[in-house]
């Protein structure tokens, strides 16, 4: 059996030529890149086309800062291509490295080669340790760590569940259980969410949409404390390492156990695993940002350039990754089939997506490869894929990102609810378009209701309690003097902005909140809600958070107790919608019954049970949903009875209807428990078919 390889026999995207076994062993890592562990050594392959040199900078421990061997690559034997590949015998699993590239520095030609530079593998599997402190000018970041992807997985494998039967559940790693008040063993961490996961089995989400794990920086390149922290995440390191700061301990590279055993976790519990990507801009910034990875290596491919050497910024962030040239189309797919073949991973939601739309020269295009790729890509197919469809540029492709595979984060839903529960004129329109799935968006392209991902807040803005309790946004704490964060929220107080303890106020804060809650999980889509909404978690106003990686960030459990009302609220109607086939149908309700004499699969009324007049000022609704076009015995006769007006409202269940028998189920107006009937057993409506809801409330009757 072969010992050690020569780079003679070495290809960069090929294994060694060695024995039946040796191969087996190393074609279970799909990726050409990276650091490979093989018998005998690692095989360190990158890419660059313009380098004159490469090394490899190895070293004995994370705190080092200076590598103890420094190994050059043969630029002869060791370069095929533009790939520069090299075995290094007698390394293992854990072994630290960095690579080095000499070339021209020119940044009018685009070029930003610094030898002196440590550089971040692009492909590496896991940093460890942060940036060090430099007094001679040469950034030390973290270490690239060699890692050796075997895990026990316990036969779990993708839950494949339907998109149309998911309710995703967006949170941060850490802030989930930092909080002393999470009293778990492991605070912050991936095995704290294992803590974790019966409360998310109550509350009865199917998916955790895990804000960035992706590594970033969590200090300055230099060593130096970060001004403002970088919370969220969105300003990636290395796209296939998952984020060490989220790690029990410290050990080079456990974090891809950790994260693997929370996975596994996870799936056990019925629970799949989306993750927020960045493919759209990196750590690096502008030009005067630091040269960390890419810029070191092929600074011209990597990102999108001006012509004279500056950087295209469609992120907001300073740069733009050049996602649609071949070698970064290449990088991403490689990265996303890591993710789900060695992790698991359910999903992916594509952080700014449109710059995925955008060509090499930062032109929206139609069918942009990128996009297509990850569409058609067999090993994704049982993936979810989701786009925030839209950039930092301008660009708002929310309805025609794409087609077929492409959900959507559903900026249009989440504007016309809040519209509409604001009292805003002319929303009864909008409002029946995004309850029944937004087919003005998604039906001409093929795709479902379910490709629509119905939102009203997300980590980006306010949280559901700030929305009805702030009309302006509070980010001074941000040090951006409240410039920062979005002007337009669509938010109101309801007479006293922030915390007050007049009772009137308070009461109808929490009916709006449930209104919102109730017509989230209740409209044909997918639903998702953020951290905390189930238990009105504030922010105190501030609707750009990113930095705040403190109290203001992370989940406060007390809420659990505190607001156990609206906790119940929001279990007892994700439960109801997990059961009731009718809220998440798979095809775009048509108003048509298939049989003379059937109540349409949807009907919508006025206040008065008459049909309705879409253009009349009313802020009043109905909407009754039938059973046309369901073969599930499970499926129910559902009426939402809507008003957002400022003043009481007599409503009269429509006379096709009348005869169902039908039972309360929500009522937002009341106290609990009668808010919400979870057994479906409430009140019958009143003989005449009248009821009276008060301002700003919903109720929903089920047959």
């Amino acid at each position: 059996m072969l010992t050690q390889w020569t780079p003679t026999l070495t290809t960069p995207s090929f294994t060694p030529v060695m024995p039946a076994a040796q191969r087996f062993m190393q074609f279970r890592y799909p990726l050409p890149y990276g650091a490979l562990l093989q018998d005998g050594g690692v095989q360190f392959v990158v890419y660059s086309r313009s380098a004159t040199a490469m090394r490899v900078l190895l070293y004995k421990r994370v705190t080092d800062r200076e590598p103890y061997r420094v190994v050059d690559f043969n630029r002869v034997t060791d370069r095929w291509g533009d790939i520069w590949s090299l075995f290094v015998p007698d390394l293992e699993a854990g072994a630290l490295y960095h690579f080095q590239a000499d070339g021209p520095y020119a940044p009018e030609r685009g070029h930003r080669f610094n030898r002196n530079a440590r550089l971040i593998d692009p492909y590496a599997r896991a940093l460890a340790g942060q940036f060090q402190a430099s007094e001679d000018g040469v950034i030390r970041p973290p270490k690239c760590v060699v890692i050796d992807d075997n895990f026990d997985w316990q036969g779990d494998r993708h839950l494949r569940r339907p998109l149309s039967e998911s309710v995703i559940y967006e949170m941060h790693v850490r802030g989930f259980t930092k909080g002393a008040s999470s009293e778990v063993e492991h605070p912050g961490t991936y095995l704290g969410v294992i803590e974790k996961i019966p409360y998310l089995q109550s509350l009865g989400v199917t998916a955790v949409e895990l804000m960035p794990i992706h590594e970033f920086p969590t200090n300055g390149v230099f060593g130096s404390k970060l001004e403002r922290p970088n919370y969220w995440g969105y300003d990636s390191l290395a796209f296939f390492s998952p984020h060490r700061g989220y790690q029990q301990g410290h050990e080079a590279g456990d974090q891809v156990r950790q994260f693997k055993e929370m996975v596994r976790a996870l799936h056990a519990a019925g629970i799949e695993v989306i993750l927020d990507v960045v493919f759209n801009h990196t750590a690096e910034g502008n030009h005067l940002g630091p040269t960390l990875s890419f810029k070191g290596l092929e600074n011209r491919v990597y990102y999108m350039l001006n012509g004279d050497g500056t950087y295209k910024n469609y992120s907001g962030c300073g740069n733009t990754v050049n996602g649609n040239h071949p070698i970064c189309r290449e990088m991403i797919f490689h990265c996303l089939r890591h993710w789900v073949y060695n992790y698991h991973i359910d999903g992916f939601r594509f952080d700014l997506a449109s710059i995925l739309s955008r060509n090499r020269n930062g032109e929206l295009v139609p069918n942009p490869p990128m996009v297509e790729l990850i569409a058609e890509d067999p090993m994704l197919a049982d993936t979810k894929i989701i786009a925030e469809a839209w950039d930092a540029a301008g660009a708002f492709q929310v309805g025609n990102f794409a087609d077929k595979r492409w959900a959507e984060w559903n900026g249009h839903y989440r504007d016309d609810v809040r519209r509409f529960w604001r009292g805003d004129q002319g929303m009864i329109g909008p409002m029946a378009t995004r309850l029944s799935g937004s087919s003005d968006l998604y039906q001409s392209s093929g795709r479902h209701p379910y490709h629509s991902i119905n939102f009203i807040t997300s980590h980006d803005g306010y949280t559901l309690n700030d929305l009805v309790s702030y009309e302006h946004k509070h980010n001074q704490a941000n040090g951006e003097d409240n410039r920062d964060g979005e002007n337009n929220n669509n938010g109101a107080n309801y007479g006293v902005e922030g915390p007050t303890r007049r009772k009137h106020i308070v009461e109808l804060r929490r009916r709006q909140a449930k209104n919102m809650m109730a017509s989230l999980l209740l409209s044909e889509g997918t639903p998702m809600i953020v951290a905390g909404d189930e238990v009105l978690r504030t922010q105190r106003g501030n609707n750009n958070a990113y930095c705040q990686d403190n109290a203001t960030s992370w989940f406060d459990w007390n809420l659990v107790e505190k607001n156990a009302e609206m906790l119940r609220f929001t279990q007892a109607i994700i439960g109801f919608r997990k059961a009731q086939p009718n809220v998440r149908r798979p095809s775009f309700l048509t108003g048509q019954a298939p049989h003379e004499g059937q109540i349409p699969d949807v009907s919508w009324y006025g206040p008065e049970g008459q049909g309705v007049n879409w253009s009349s000022p009313q802020k009043s609704l109905v909407c009754v949903l039938g059973t046309a076009g369901l073969d599930d015995p499970s499926a129910r006769y559902i009426m939402l009875m809507l008003h957002a007006g400022g003043d009481s409202q007599d409503f009269t269940v429509p006379a096709a209807v009348r005869r169902l028998p039908w039972r309360l189920f929500v009522d937002t107006a009341a106290d609990a428990p009668g808010d919400v009937y979870p057994g479906v057993n409430g009140p019958a409506v009143p003989a005449g078919g009248r009821v009276k809801l008060v301002h700003h409330s919903l109720r929903c009757y089920v047959a």
